[in-house]
């Protein structure tokens, strides 16, 4: 193991560091009752990228604040009368849903295909905004300073189980055969979505971003993606008097409290160089796991794109393909 981090035999047996919020459960279920009640609006908009094997829409939903959230969503233009299975994709921080293309090889395989745009990333999804306190770096720390409710990623984290559940009853698509896939902030959202949306049958979070916001600042590693926990200590809390308020109000949306939910099998590719979402902070989601799960290392990686995982994922989504 590298220096930065502690031995794997300690990572296995990791359970984190950042504290769980007393009333967490009742503050998620909350949460998903504000999100079933809304009236979704859903509206598909024929794309101007078609294949000759693949319908291409603009898929917008209304979600939690009064976002319009973008979405876009494939399917093999060729269905017969069984349902097919399909592959929730969620990007990296401040991305966006990406290109079309990237998405045919699983069209092409049965699948459709759902890509969310986060709210106020480099999407199509709005962000309505409306939070007290610092809105000027990072999203998560977007509203630490005002109600619990209005933590920004709370948001983002129901729009993906909304986003599931409108994939969920498509008339082409097997509920029973739905699966989500990520890497970094796409890698936490894969994991929040199949927490807030137990019927996920099999995940991929690759280095999930979101997890265990302590243990990445007490490794001094609150920079690139994490840089706004030390701005926001910075501007507000320069003496630190709030630390604990500060991480435990984050705890709400730590992802490795919320892995405990997830029911689907999950495949996980941890990146044992990663300086970005380290890898105890990766741990600390993997080892709550309570369903089947496998984790795939690679020793003399950072935070990029593993070789051949993306082809085990491929694989792994694709054995439902001929599932009964």
């Amino acid at each position: 193991m590298p220096v930065f981090e502690m031995p794997l035999e300690q990572l296995e047996l990791y359970a984190g560091r950042n504290p769980r919020p007393a009333d967490f459960d009742a503050y998620w279920d909350r949460a998903k009752e504000e999100m079933r009640a809304l009236e979704s609006g859903i509206e598909l908009i024929p794309a101007d990228f078609q294949t000759s094997f693949a319908e291409c829409f603009h898929l917008y939903f209304q979600g939690v604040g009064g976002a319009r959230v973008h979405a876009k969503y494939l399917r093999p233009r060729k269905r017969g009368e069984e349902k097919h299975p399909a592959v929730l994709h969620f990007h990296g921080y401040t991305g966006s849903s990406g290109d079309w293309h990237d998405k045919l090889g699983y069209v092409a395989q049965g699948f459709s295909v759902a890509a969310l745009d986060v709210r106020g990333q480099g999407g199509l999804s709005e962000d309505p905004g409306g939070v007290r306190g610092n809105t000027h770096t990072g999203q998560i720390i977007r509203g630490l300073d005002d109600s619990p409710d209005k933590l920004f990623f709370r948001q983002v984290f129901l729009d993906t189980a909304q986003l599931a559940a409108l994939v969920f009853n498509m008339p082409e698509v097997d509920p029973d055969r739905v699966c989500a896939m990520g890497m970094s902030q796409g890698g936490g959202l894969t994991l929040a979505c199949a927490a807030l949306e137990p019927r996920i049958r099999r995940l991929a979070p690759m280095c999930p971003f979101l997890c265990d916001y302590q243990r990445v600042w007490e490794m001094d590693l609150a920079v690139n993606s994490y840089a706004e926990l030390k701005t926001f200590f910075r501007l507000f809390d320069p003496n630190h008097q709030r630390e604990r308020e500060i991480f435990s109000r984050l705890g709400y949306i730590d992802c490795q409290h919320l892995a405990e939910r997830i029911q689907g099998e999950t495949l996980m590719a941890i990146g044992l160089m990663d300086q970005i979402c380290p890898p105890s902070s990766q741990f600390a989601a993997y080892n709550k796991l309570k369903s089947q799960r496998t984790r795939v290392l690679y020793h003399d990686f950072a935070h990029e794109t593993y070789p051949g995982f993306h082809d085990k994922v491929f694989q792994f989504f694709s054995e439902l393909c001929t599932d009964e």
